[in-house]
């Protein structure tokens, strides 16, 4: 290893939150440390083609539309970026890497996929494996890991496309049999609030389903309650610890795409208004929850504490987080003591540990020779 570990950035993206992406990525790149990393940027395009940006800092959008064009490559004992045409670039030039640090969020990036890519190529990461970002990112799977560790979370119905589509009678029926209005329809797979509707009587069902159904087959329609939007930020791998908790309090009816990213007036409260209770059993339970999806390096857990019960409910848990210096996981570390730099230190660090560990483990077997 180099004196400077090389950190391959990974952000942009094929799924609806590209821009998101180059957002967080963009703030971990200015917030590393220069005398302790040298950063690659590489970004995947809208449509999946792989850019490099090497030599001279270019902002992430020119990496996107001007980069060199490479490939990642599976072979554990190669380089792991390849060049492409028309770069014409010899495969010697493409730096080696020591870790890559994958800002990418939703499908195709936080889903296991990447993750899986990067584990053929064994080369340490950072964040969730491929067990843990591909719960993460299935709302339903989530769900029954925390259902299965004995977790509270709100009663859910899964809705497949093809059933909604084929039969939408009879789902409409099975959803108002089972759960009250108002209810919360999303896509199960993905994340920002991405196709996600309020749904508060019947007469808007049909248009949430079909929202919810452009973005993923599988459709999770949720129990809504009168709720805070309470949050917490989990970081390590085999012994996590847990932020300070927060609040969002959204400028909208919930905390919606355009209340996270377009229109202003969401607020973050750091550190939420709970009791030392309310506090230290949403502690408790996001290291619980991370742990029950297998997590690694960082995790940021969602809540909803009911208005008129005070009880906590497990919402989801997000293995990427939004990673702008103001996003909710930095922010809450920084109130407990850990500065957005420093946090970035430390990702890395358990990164490195993580592909240590692994290390250790024996993929083959060989019987030892009878005599």
């Amino acid at each position: 290893m180099s004196e400077k570990i090389r950190v391959g950035i990974l952000f942009g993206g094929r799924s609806g939150e590209h821009d998101v992406s180059l957002q967080s990525a963009a703030s971990v790149i200015n917030a590393l440390d220069p005398t302790k990393y040298e950063i690659v940027p590489i970004g995947i395009t809208r449509e999946g083609h792989w850019r490099a940006g090497l030599g001279a800092r270019q902002p992430l959008p020119q990496v996107l539309e001007r980069g060199d064009p490479v490939t990642p490559s599976v072979d554990p004992t190669g380089p792991k970026l390849l060049p492409l045409p028309p770069s014409g670039l010899p495969t010697n030039s493409l730096p080696p890497l020591d870790v890559i640090f994958p800002v990418l969020h939703g499908t195709f990036g936080e889903d296991g996929t990447v993750q899986g890519l990067l584990e053929l190529a064994d080369v340490p990461y950072v964040g969730a494996g491929v067990l843990a970002s591909a719960a993460g990112m299935d709302k339903d799977v989530m769900k029954r890991l925390f259902r299965d560790a004995d977790l509270p979370v709100v009663p859910w119905q899964l809705i497949l496309r093809s059933d909604w589509e084929s039969h939408p009678g009879a789902v409409r029926k099975r959803i108002q049999r089972e759960l009250r209005y108002p209810l919360f329809v999303k896509p199960a797979n993905l994340g920002s609030s991405v196709g996600i509707s309020k749904v508060h009587d019947r007469r808007e069902l049909a248009a949430a389903l079909n929202l919810a159904a452009q973005y993923d087959r599988k459709i999770l329609v949720e129990k809504g309650i009168d709720a805070r939007e309470i949050e917490c930020s989990v970081l390590g791998n085999d012994h996590p610890q847990a932020s300070v908790p927060g609040e969002v309090v959204p400028v909208n009816e919930f905390y919606d795409y355009e209340a996270k990213y377009i229109k202003e007036g969401s607020e973050l409260v750091i550190p939420a208004q709970l009791t030392a209770r309310q506090a230290k059993r949403v502690r408790e339970v996001a290291i619980r929850a991370f742990q029950a999806v297998d997590g690694a390096g960082m995790g940021r857990v969602d809540f909803l504490l009911d208005r008129k019960t005070g009880k906590v409910y497990l919402s989801e848990i997000n293995t990427i987080p939004g990673f702008t210096s103001i996003s909710m996981y930095p922010k809450l570390w920084e109130a407990s003591g850990i500065p957005y730099s420093q946090l970035l230190d430390r990702l890395i660090e358990l990164a490195l540990e993580r592909s240590r560990e692994k290390s250790r483990t024996q993929f083959t077997y060989s019987p030892k020779a009878r005599d």
